[in-house]
């Protein structure tokens, strides 16, 4: 039985939400608007700040590096691990992925959960927190759907319930202790990049390009591409698999999503460990969950078989 059906079936308990209740205060979607405006426009000025000679070979590092493992931290750790329980981590791993996740800023990994469990149960049905689908199939739902899917529906002040979508990990002290403290983890995103481009190049104007292109931007460029998955792999995509929804592979999204936009795989088996399944689909989170267990850091990874390809390959059979 799934997490996310023994919550269905479980009573009703006490709330006790890591961070942020059920309902999303004022404040909370003011943050929210200033993550979302202030990276998106620095990343429309990044290609003139560029040509202006305002980007060094310390600020490419020091932004791959903070892409790549909050990149990581999200798609290894919040979707693969804690949502859908792809693999068994020791303490130290899960603790640094619960902690890498948490500095995308994209939310509490609670929270984040609970979101994501919801929109697996109703994927592209009424009860989806991010369906591109919400509004219909003509141009103009489309159109408004697509924009809800991507950031509007993080504005909804109804917030999916914790207790119910992930009640699992708040039994879990490690992530309660580290969802509680998700401001101080966005603040090490923050502050981490310029104070690197200082430590570099011993310079202010080295800490402030470091500043706008390895925090900055990077979030912004983080955040886009992670919403594209349920905006744009929801509405585009080829469908090879079987599932229930509207999830498309698209390709060209493979690689700054770690390997997150092989979706049409995900929602037919969401449990897989590795999305891209064949041997040109790039997917650099399989290949550090695959690393990981060659060091004896996790265990239990649910590796798709050739068995298990087919079977969701297969049409499905009629009622």
């Amino acid at each position: 039985m799934s997490a996310i059906d023994q919550a269905d079936q479980a009573p009703s308990q006490p709330e006790r939400a890591t961070l942020g209740g059920d309902t999303q205060s004022r404040w909370e979607q003011f943050a929210l608007a200033l993550f979302i405006v202030v990276p998106f426009v620095a990343f429309l000025a990044a290609i003139p700040v560029a040509w202006g000679g305002w980007l060094g070979w310390s600020d490419v590092l020091i932004t791959f590096v903070m892409y790549a493992i909050t990149l990581h931290g999200v798609t290894v750790g919040y979707h693969r691990l804690f949502t859908h329980k792809a693999f068994k981590p020791n303490r130290a791993v899960k603790i640094t992925l619960a902690i890498l996740g948490s500095m995308a800023i994209e939310g509490p990994v609670a929270r984040w959960v609970a979101d994501h469990r919801k929109h697996h149960k109703y994927s592209d049905r009424d009860g989806d927190p991010h369906s591109p689908w919400r509004y219909g199939n003509s141009l103009g739902g489309l159109v408004k759907g697509f924009v809800w899917a991507h950031f509007g529906w993080l504005f909804d002040p109804e917030q999916t319930p914790q207790q119910k979508y992930a009640p699992d990990l708040l039994k879990d002290r490690d992530l309660v202790r580290i969802s509680r403290l998700f401001w101080m983890w966005v603040l090490v995103s923050i502050l981490l990049p310029p104070a690197a481009g200082f430590l570099l190049t011993w310079s202010w104007q080295g800490a402030a390009t470091a500043f706008f292109w390895g925090t900055v931007v990077r979030i912004g460029l983080l955040h886009h591409v992670t919403w594209s998955i349920n905006s744009i792999c929801h509405t585009l995509g080829e469908r090879p698999f079987t599932s229930r929804d509207f999830s498309g592979n698209v390709w060209w999204l493979a690689i700054p999503s770690g390997g997150e936009s092989w979706h049409n795989l995900h929602h037919a088996d969401p449990t897989s460990a590795r999305h891209g399944v064949k041997r040109w689909q790039f997917d650099t989170s399989a290949r550090v969950i695959w690393i990981m267990e060659k060091f004896g850091w996790v265990r239990d990874v649910r590796w798709p078989t050739p068995e298990r390809i087919a079977a969701k390959t297969a049409p499905r059979q009629p009622a």
